[in-house]
């Protein structure tokens, strides 16, 4: 049985198809994520060319956490996604 996080992920992928690559980022961050991640973290920018995703920490204790976690959610960023993700930048920026 499939759990409900897969099925989400997955439906997610069709339905972003029409966004364009950071917005279809941002909104699987927050399918990766869920909640509480998202409130600590978001897509603030995509290089097209480069396939550099920039996340915006609020906090750097989140940041340190987040960026030890980028070897997972880079490809997990990149399926849900539908868009090549070669490295995750993370910067502190309160918003």
């Amino acid at each position: 049985m499939e759990r409900i996080r897969d099925v989400i992920k997955g439906g997610l992928r069709v339905g972003l198809e029409a966004l364009s690559a950071e917005d279809r980022l941002a909104m699987a961050w927050v399918a990766i994520g869920g909640p509480r991640l998202a409130a600590q973290a978001a897509v603030a920018a995509y290089d097209e060319e480069t396939g550099i995703v920039t996340v915006a920490v609020r906090e750097r204790p989140w940041l340190e956490e987040l960026r030890s976690m980028s070897s997972q959610l880079e490809p997990q960023l990149a399926e849900s996604a539908g868009v090549r993700v070669s490295k995750l930048h993370w910067i502190v920026k309160r918003y």
